[in-house]
């Protein structure tokens, strides 16, 4: 698994597969987009002014796009972590593989003291995928977001810089 520069022309495919993809958009604040073209759009507004550190995640440098992960700076030495996976990548471990990796430039290339997910207390795929890299339920604020599935919460959990990555603990499985 490795992570690399999006290059929106050669990955505009397979990030439609996300972000065209219902289910994957369900705790968006938008819903999924229509056409390749709309896919385009938004990653191009996300990635205006280049104000996150993102990833696409791929199984090998010249491989196809199976996901994005990416550190959102958000105030002095803070990021706000965001994963997507292809549905066809899910639960194969290369989300947990991208995270930590993604992790691990934000502890210790961008000297990250803390870093945030904000999730929706429904979305529990997110929220395993963040406790199992070591991330804490911090809590719980009411009525943040209207979204296009209506009015939701969200959760907060981090992880800073002086916490255990479970990931580096030589886990049994090999950090999968």
């Amino acid at each position: 698994m490795i992570l690399r520069p999006l290059n929106i022309d050669r990955d505009k495919g397979a990030m439609h597969a996300i972000y065209g993809d219902p289910a994957c958009c369900t705790y968006l604040l938008d819903p999924a987009t229509e056409h390749v073209h709309d896919t385009v759009a938004l990653l191009r507004k996300y990635d205006e002014g280049h104000w996150a550190t993102s990833w696409v995640v791929a199984e090998t440098p010249d491989g196809e796009a199976q996901g994005r992960v990416k550190m959102i700076p958000r105030g002095y030495d803070v990021y706000e972590a965001a994963i997507m996976m292809r549905p066809d990548a899910q639960r194969r471990g290369l989300g947990h593989e991208a995270l930590c990796r993604a992790l691990d430039i934000a502890f210790d290339d961008l000297k990250a003291r803390r870093v945030y997910a904000d999730i929706d207390p429904d979305n529990v795929v997110s929220i395993r995928l963040f406790e199992r890299a070591g991330f804490q339920l911090e809590g719980r604020l009411r009525a943040t977001y209207d979204t296009h599935i209506g009015v939701r919460d969200t959760i907060l959990m981090s992880l800073i810089a002086t916490d255990p990555r479970p990931w580096r603990a030589g886990a049994v499985d090999g950090g999968r």
